[in-house]
């Protein structure tokens, strides 16, 4: 596989956060040949896994302190900070991945 190719598909990894969240950094997980671009993938994926489990601990949060004002305020801005870093993060890391 070229360079550019690899670059271009470990970054697309990273970037699919905003079109294809989980799909796209499986399926170029399980067809790459290469070890980066599979590194890459894993990594990406394992990022897009934080915002999905921060969602369901934030509603359980809520529900469990029945509805609470505070508890749905601190909910929001721990879990909406989480997604915020980890959005950030994978535009960073797919930056990074092409300028390198």
């Amino acid at each position: 596989m070229k360079e550019g190719s690899k670059k271009a598909i470990s970054a697309l990894c990273y970037f699919s956060l905003f079109f294809a969240p989980f799909l796209f950094p499986i399926a170029v997980y399980f067809i790459a040949d290469d070890s980066e671009v599979m590194e890459h993938a894993k990594k990406s994926f394992l990022s897009h896994l934080l915002p999905i489990i921060a969602v369901p601990l934030g509603i359980i949060i809520i529900f469990e302190t029945q509805y609470h004002l505070i508890a749905i305020i601190i909910s929001a801005l721990i879990f909406g900070t989480l997604t915020l870093i980890v959005m950030i993060w994978n535009i960073v890391k797919g930056i990074k991945v092409i300028l390198s």
